[in-house]
């Protein structure tokens, strides 16, 4: 076998991974920290307080979420990642050669 030479890509960490880290973090420790949510007042329109901060973070989520995405394409793009070929790995997809 032929042994390939690894390429640096550059450190692991960086202050974009950890705004992405952040991304998807903050909601996590949003929800499961219930102490900081379980309580009637203030209201929102009659909603109590427990159930329109949990409502809340669906969206805060997917907007978090998205933009995690977006940093780590741009992440990606910068350092050189490109995504494989869809012809090289099409035929493996549809179980292998047909000839």
């Amino acid at each position: 076998m032929s042994e390939t030479p690894e390429v640096s890509r550059g450190p692991l960490v960086t202050p974009v991974r950890v705004v992405i880290a952040l991304c998807l973090l903050a909601p996590f420790v949003a929800m499961l920290w219930v102490g900081s949510y379980a309580k009637v007042d203030p209201a929102f329109i009659g909603i109590p307080f427990f159930y329109w901060y949990q409502m809340l973070w669906v969206p805060l989520s997917a907007a978090l979420t998205v933009t995690a995405y977006k940093l780590w394409q741009r992440d990606q793009r910068t350092r050189g990642v490109t995504a494989p070929a869809s012809g090289a790995s099409g035929a493996s997809a549809k179980g292998g050669a047909s000839e």
